[in-house]
């Protein structure tokens, strides 16, 4: 087979490498790709988001697959524009997509349906926003644009003033364009977060492995959200009577209650838990593989990924036995220094090379290859992962790792992998 990936990230780098592994599979190509896929793949300066330069693209190069895995392009109708052209594809159509394109509909699919979920009230008017968090006067308390804005759209204000400051961002400055036309505002959750990826083919649910993300960009969960500056897997606080909860009461009812709604999700559903006192409640849905999580989950993946994909498109995901490693798994984002506000790019990396410890897999998330050399081209540049026998061997390789690359101005969290590990010893 040949497969298309579109993408170019660190999450694509990652379901590159394991299709890669596939014995179906004889060569990848990759739209845009970046720096370092362009070892694994066949790279084409084809957009994401050009949901007809991809068709073409596929036509052309003659692919038998296409795998589309940003939320952009599922959420514009990529998949629909594939598999009218006749190419089987990962990924759901569009509107099944809108379960992450939306969050005013997500959390109204909730609502309808009984999934556990934080309480919530939706807005078009900032003065309304700001009338009803004044009235509610509990802080910190959760504002969501509606739509897409790079996995940044929540802002967690602590006080009033942060919280109109912020209100007028979205709403007014537009900061994520459209996507802050509407705005939700959620209760503030506490518990721990866990980040659990789902394959489902519409039909029945197969969990991954759990894991767990690291958002904000200074150790010690400080400074600003980002889009991730690291993950583990597994998840401690995902037991075995937490995962039967969220089967039960979250997972299977939420592909029922999409396909209830005539919007039949197949692909991969992303579950963002948190577990409250009152057990596990969905903070959102991403409906695809997240980024960073998916560089922790699919290294632990036994089973041939394309099996699992074929699977999904021919609707017969239940006939499969999907194997995991016990292993652990952890990556270490190393982000280019500013992130996530401005920083620069075009910067050299060194120190890279592959096989230099066992165990250990870069995955370029923001490379690019100029003058024959490895330079930086986004926020966050490399995913540096670890399998290891526990959590404390996989961090340990991580990190050694980390320590042998090097570019101007890179940073990264020193304590990924902390709170999981201190959950392991209580």
């Amino acid at each position: 087979m040949k497969v298309l990936v579109v993408g170019g990230g660190g999450r694509e780098h990652a379901l590159i490498r394991k299709i890669k592994e596939s014995k179906k599979v004889d060569s990848i190509a990759c739209c845009p790709g970046n720096g370092g896929i362009s070892y694994d793949a066949d790279c084409y300066n084809v957009s994401a988001t050009d949901i007809e330069g991809v068709v073409n693209l596929a036509k052309e190069i003659k692919a038998d697959f296409v795998v589309v895995a940003p939320d952009d392009p599922l959420v514009a109708g990529m998949v629909d524009a594939l598999n009218e052209a006749g190419f089987p594809t990962f990924g759901p159509t569009a509107n099944a997509a809108i379960i992450e394109g939306s969050k005013v509909f997500s959390k109204d699919l909730m609502l309808k349906y009984n999934i556990p979920t934080a309480e919530y009230k939706v807005f078009d008017k900032a003065e309304d926003v700001i009338e009803y968090i004044k009235e509610k006067n509990e802080f910190p308390t959760v504002i969501k644009a509606d739509g897409l804005a790079l996995g940044k759209g929540v802002i967690i204000p602590e006080s009033f003033d942060e919280a109109v400051a912020g209100v007028k961002e979205i709403m007014e400055d537009k900061i994520f364009g459209a996507s802050g036309n509407n705005v939700v505002v959620e209760e503030f959750l506490t518990g721990p977060e866990v980040s659990v990826l789902a394959f489902t083919d519409g039909k029945c649910v197969k969990p991954m492995v759990s894991s767990m993300d690291h958002k904000r960009a200074l150790d010690g969960d400080k400074g600003l959200n980002t889009g991730g500056m690291g993950t583990v897997s597994p998840n401690p606080y995902y037991t075995d009577d937490i995962a039967k909860e969220c089967m039960d009461k979250i997972f299977i009812p939420t592909i029922e209650a999409m396909n209830k709604e005539g919007r039949t999700f197949k692909g991969c559903l992303y579950f963002g838990l948190m577990i409250t006192p009152k057990g596990p409640k969905v903070i959102e849905y991403n409906c695809r593989f997240g980024d960073p999580e998916t560089q922790v989950v699919l290294p632990r993946l036994k089973t041939d990924i394309m099996d699992i994909f074929e699977a999904i498109n021919n609707e017969t995901l239940d006939d499969l036995d999907i194997q995991w490693s016990d292993e652990a798994c952890t990556c270490v984002i190393m982000a280019s220094g500013g992130y996530p506000k401005s920083y620069p790019k075009g910067i050299e990396i060194s120190g890279l090379s592959e096989g230099q410890l066992e165990g250990v897999t870069v995955y370029h998330a923001g490379t690019a290859i100029n003058d024959d050399k490895l330079v930086t081209s986004g926020g966050r540049v490399l995913g540096v992962t670890a399998l290891g026998r526990d959590l404390s061997e996989a961090l340990e390789k991580s990190y050694k790792a980390v320590n042998e690359i090097s570019f101007d101005g890179a940073h990264y969290r020193k304590d990924i992998g902390q709170r999981a590990l201190n959950a392991l010893k209580n």
